[in-house]
């Protein structure tokens, strides 16, 4: 087990979320110009990273909020979290 920071409670345990998919994916911008192929790859296709990797939780136990968090998809830890629509510490991600 290990623990997830929630930004609004503090250290929880990872039983206390749900993992919500892919936090480093945007959505098409015109979703009704996309064709059935490209559809296909947004929703299904995806890379298999190793190492750190922009997830999106919800502290379904706690206080219900989504947050984003870097994992290391290798070693399972919890390298930054963060609230929706807030750049992650250490990814380098740029609000």
């Amino acid at each position: 087990m290990f623990n997830i920071r929630c930004p609004w409670c503090g250290d929880r345990p990872e039983i206390e979320f749900s993992y919500g998919g892919d936090a480093s994916r945007s959505r098409p911008d015109a979703p009704e110009t996309l064709s059935d192929d490209a559809w296909h790859d947004y929703v299904f296709i995806r890379d298999n990273p190793a190492g750190p990797h922009a997830e999106y939780w919800q502290h379904t136990g706690g206080c219900r909020q989504w947050l984003r968090a870097l994992r290391n998809t290798t070693t399972h830890e919890i390298l930054a979290t963060a609230a929706p629509g807030e750049p992650l510490p250490l990814s380098g991600e740029r609000k």
